[in-house]
């Protein structure tokens, strides 16, 4: 199970793949939050309709089913000084009180929720997967209470609170990114994954980007440069192209994928996406959200984006040059931290979001020098993609097998 992002889902359905590969006949309950209900719903029944069409039995025989679970996030805001709690008080008002209060709540109904669901031995999960987010903080202290066998994994740098939590009473807790000799002898319950993508996220050879540029309506000849903020997309991200954009289009054609949450704020640079009887003329696209991200950003030369571990552990598997804007006020700043090892190793560029936000340029000027030199890209691309555990997926999979015994 997993929720309170897409970073967390994406990971989850790619496990649930290999399991099914393995296991086709296997009964597999995926809980989520109220948010992402919709999206995990889709996803699932594509693969319960593929794995019904396998088997050559009726879906309803062979599906996975999708539960809601109610949550409650804990709003904090890392890096903040006591003034600042004054000088974003409309946030501090909505969030850390109001949004703290509700979700103190949203926490108890979820407790109640995984009680009454796994008191009955019956209807008991032999296994439980937690990919993370708050929405696992009360199914993993239910299943601990009823001696119920859970594996956590962890993307992050830095664990999220739900997980830090969790961590001692799991009997396996998988991680994103390698963990040092001593810590591993410390804790032999943990183990080295790798961060599991779906198996569309994978290097695309110069004659498949060219035609994936056609697709989507782009100069094959010409650089692209994908932007993105998540499903939900980033403001700052999207202010800064909007900037940029005039100077950017000059150079590159730009893709710009601004998310369910601010596409609305967006459409103005509808003028930059110019069509003539269904064919791109101009070298500019914008979208709310792409569900192809994998043929997106495959046809991409570079790509901008957040510094959640999913979407870096996606650009690895795709072999991209990554320009990463981590979001530094998330709890832990496990964005930045993800970046910064990265960075050391040559494998992406990393821009400062407050810097960004005072001055756009200094993304434009990351994007102009990657784009003037092939041999950087290349060099980033393949650092990045040493990253990249095409068997991360399988792996947990395995291990969720073997807990579940």
């Amino acid at each position: 199970m997993g929720g309170g992002s897409g970073g967390h889902i994406t990971p989850a359905v790619a496990v649930v793949r290999e399991i099914l590969k393995v296991r086709p006949r296997a009964r597999i309950e995926f809980w989520t939050d109220f948010k992402y209900h919709k999206n995990v719903t889709k996803l699932t029944t594509e693969i319960g309709v593929a794995w019904g069409e396998e088997l050559k039995r009726p879906i309803k025989e062979s599906y996975i089913r999708v539960r809601r679970v109610p949550a409650g996030k804990l709003h904090r805001y890392a890096g903040w000084k006591f003034s600042d709690y004054f000088k974003h008080f409309d946030i501090t008002l909505k969030d850390l009180i109001i949004g703290n209060f509700l979700g103190f709540f949203g926490f108890l109904g979820g407790l109640i929720t995984c009680f009454f669901r796994m008191v009955r031995k019956s209807s008991r999960p032999d296994v439980i997967f937690l990919k993370g987010g708050y929405v696992c903080l009360p199914v993993g202290l239910i299943a601990k209470r009823f001696k119920i066998p859970f594996v956590i994994h962890e993307s992050d740098a830095v664990p999220g609170l739900a997980n830090r939590v969790l961590m001692n009473k799991a009997t396996k807790v998988a991680f994103g990114v390698p963990l040092s000799d001593e810590v591993m002898e410390k804790h032999p319950n943990y183990v080295w994954t790798g961060i599991p993508v779906g198996s569309e996220f994978k290097e695309v050879s110069g004659a498949k980007q060219m035609s994936l540029k056609k697709a989507f309506g782009f100069s094959a000849e010409k650089p692209l440069l994908v932007v993105t903020g998540g499903s939900q997309g980033s403001k700052n991200l999207n202010e800064a192209i909007r900037a940029i954009l005039p100077e950017l289009l000059k150079f590159t054609s730009v893709g710009l994928v601004a998310g369910r949450k601010h596409y609305e704020d967006m459409t103005d640079l509808k003028r930059y996406e110019n069509w003539d009887k269904a064919e791109l003329e101009s070298n500019f696209r914008m979208w709310e959200f792409n569900t192809t991200m994998d043929e997106l950003m495959g046809a991409a030369d570079v790509v901008i984006s957040r510094a959640g571990a999913t979407t870096i552990a996606e650009m690895a598997a795709l072999k991209k040059a990554t320009v990463l804007v981590p979001f530094g006020r998330l709890p832990g700043g496990h964005q930045t931290k993800n970046a910064e090892r990265l960075e050391k190793l040559g494998a992406v560029v990393v821009v400062d979001d407050d810097k960004m936000v005072e001055n756009p340029t200094l993304l434009l000027d990351a994007v102009r020098e990657l784009m003037r030199s092939p041999r950087k890209r290349a060099d980033m691309a393949e650092k990045l993609h040493k990253e990249a555990r095409g068997d991360a997926a399988k792996s947990l999979a395995e291990i969720v097998l073997e807990v579940a015994g």
